[in-house]
Parts: C-alpha cells; structure tokens; sequence
C-alpha cells in the first residue's frame, strides 16, 4: 500500500506525453472520399463489389407469366380460407391513437358502428330547417354599418372600494341582486340560429314511498313508453316526514333524456296531439325558464294519459297510477327570450309575464 502511493502521485506529476495510455493507439485506417478524386482508374479493392444492383425487378419468362391462374390456384384448395381473409373487420376494441390497427370512421359501411340512413327526416326537424330558422334569423337580424363600434359595455364584475385592508387581494364582487352570471347573448346569426337540443322528462312518484314499488314500476313504463328511450331511477335526496320519504333511502323517481330522433318524434307527439287536447289549458308560464334558454312546464296525469302510447294500451296502466311528469326543453339559445321565440315558432303557446 506504501510503495503504491508514490507511484500514483508520481504519475501525476509527470507530464501527460510520458505516462502510458490504457489504450493502444494504432494506425487510422478511415479512407477519405477526396484521396481517391482524382484518379482515373478505381482502386483494387473496390472489384469486390457488385457491379449491379438488387433493387432492380427480375424480369419473368412468358411461361411462367401465363401459367400464374389464381383463380384455378383458389378452385384446387380442398378447403376454403377463413372468412377473415376475405372481409374486412374492424377492431373491435379501440386500442388508441398509436396503434397501427385503426378502426374506420363510423360513417364508413365497414365500420361495426356504421348505421344507414337517415332515410327521410322528421316532420319536426323538416319544419325546423324549412321554416323556422329562416324566420327566427329574420325577426332577430340586426343590421350594422360598416365601421360600426359597438359601445363599450360596463365590467360585469364589481372592483371593491378600498374602504377596509382587507379589500386588497380580494377577488371581485359578483353583479347587484345576486352572484350568478348570465350567459352572454351574441348576435343571432346564420350559425347560432336557437334549436333544439334534448328534452328530459322527470317524473316524482311519492306513493312508491308511501304504498308500495308498484307505483313506480307503473311511472317508469309510462315514461319509456311515451319517450321511447331508457328510463333511469333516483333515489330520494332530502326528507319529507309527512310523506314518510328518507334521504337516500327510497327510490322516488325516475327520468329520461332524449336527443335526436326520439327528442324530435317526442316534441311533434307533444304539440300535434297531446297540447291541443288538454281542456282550458292556457299554455306555458312565462316565467318557466331559467335564464339560460331552458323551459319548464309540467303534465298533470289526467294529460300523460294522452299520448297515444298510452291510450292504445290503457289496460296496461292503472288509470290511478299514471304519473305526472316535468318536462324540460334545453335549447341552444342562450336567453329565455330566445328559447320562447324558438318554441312558440314551433307551436308551444306561452301566457302571462315574460321573464327574462
């Protein structure tokens, strides 16, 4: 260990010319492009290599060429390949972006969920696109020069005074009479025209806390049928002692949310058959919406009992045990103004004070 140490600092101290390397250094052999330039002949040991490439296409014999009969090669095979070297089959499973087995889009035949059509529109939607629209974007069009400046509009959210230490980081107040803000409304125009989005249909049942499930059971078929759409059950969330109903306890009601076709078949049944037949009706409340382009207004059982749905199979529901239901229209309008122009187009009648 001694006789080591001043080898190691002696072979520090000496200059780096003199102290042997760990690897042998050998001759370069790298050839460079340029030493071989200029002259005319190639060099000996470039002879080794081929002369012609093998990218190139083997070219064929006549025989071979018409003695190639797939078709004759397909009737000889004894037995027939699987059907999934014939057809296409997408993935069944989506295994994201980066796998190289994409499925098709679903507007593609072969995709597993492609669906043909529409065939044929709706009356609602036909009248919609016909019509409506056309004169909603009418009576709300509203013509700006050019080089107009709209005004300057007040901040929506209220800066403090400065009156306490406190106010320094606070965040801003919300507007006078309450702290929700409203959706903004931007100009109606050939893109934003107001149109129908879903329809939900909730129906309470308090008897099938107070009786028996029955009652639900009952309220749940009427809402599928007459919505054509899959209902789903809840389950209580406040308490009431006079009806006997616990938090989480009881399965009080049920709802349905419809979208396209099934919404639009719905709301033509709604308007064409069951509205006009419901005696001294005056229509929808003005003030049924919720500042945000969403009506509400509800159906007396006597009135669900009108849906054709209904009446053909009026022995299959108790007359007693027909429900009444909220029906909510959430539309693409941004104000109650809009939402009512949009629906009384469309032949909901409104009365009383128009709230916005």
């Amino acid at each position: 260990m001694a006789a080591s140490e001043p080898s190691r600092y002696l072979a520090r101290s000496l200059p780096r010319a003199f102290v042997p390397t760990a690897r042998p250094q050998g001759f370069c052999l790298r050839r460079n492009v340029s030493d071989q330039a200029s002259s005319k002949s190639a060099p000996a040991d470039l002879n080794e290599l081929e002369s012609a490439t093998s990218l190139t296409s083997t070219t064929l014999s006549e025989a071979t060429a018409k003695s190639f009969d797939p078709i004759a090669r397909t009737k000889a095979r004894k037995k027939q390949l699987p059907r999934s070297r014939y057809q296409f089959r997408s993935p069944k499973y989506d295994r994201g972006p980066l796998h190289p087995h994409q499925p098709p889009p679903p507007s593609d035949p072969s995709s597993r969920l492609y669906v043909p059509g529409p065939f044929s529109l709706p009356r609602v939607e036909q009248t919609y696109q016909s019509t409506v629209a056309s004169d909603i974007l009418t009576l709300c069009y509203v013509h700006n020069p050019p080089g107009f400046k709209p005004p300057p509009k007040a901040p929506r959210l209220r800066s403090w005074d400065d009156s306490s230490p406190y106010h320094k980081n606070r965040p801003l107040r919300g507007p006078r009479g309450g702290d929700v803000l409203r959706l903004l409304r931007k100009p109606i125009n050939f893109n934003n025209v107001p149109q129908l989005e879903r329809i939900t249909i909730h129906s309470y049942v308090k008897q099938a806390a107070q009786e028996n499930s029955s009652w639900l059971h009952v309220a749940g078929m009427a809402v599928q049928a007459i919505s054509n759409a899959r209902v789903e059950t809840f389950k209580s969330k406040t308490s009431v002692a006079t009806w006997s109903i616990a938090p989480g306890r009881d399965t009080v009601a049920v709802k349905a949310e419809l979208r396209g076709e099934d919404m639009l078949h719905f709301f033509g049944k709604l308007v064409d058959v069951v509205m006009p037949r419901i005696k001294d009706w005056e229509g929808v409340k003005g003030s049924s919406g919720d500042s945000s382009g969403n009506i509400t207004f509800g159906l007396e059982p006597e009135n669900v009992a009108l849906f054709p749905e209904i009446e053909v199979n009026y022995d299959m529901y108790p007359p007693k045990m027909i429900p009444g239901c909220h029906i909510t229209i959430h539309t693409s309008a941004k104000t109650d103004k809009d939402a009512r122009l949009l629906l009384s187009a469309m032949g909901i009648p409104f009365y009383g004070k128009m709230v916005d």
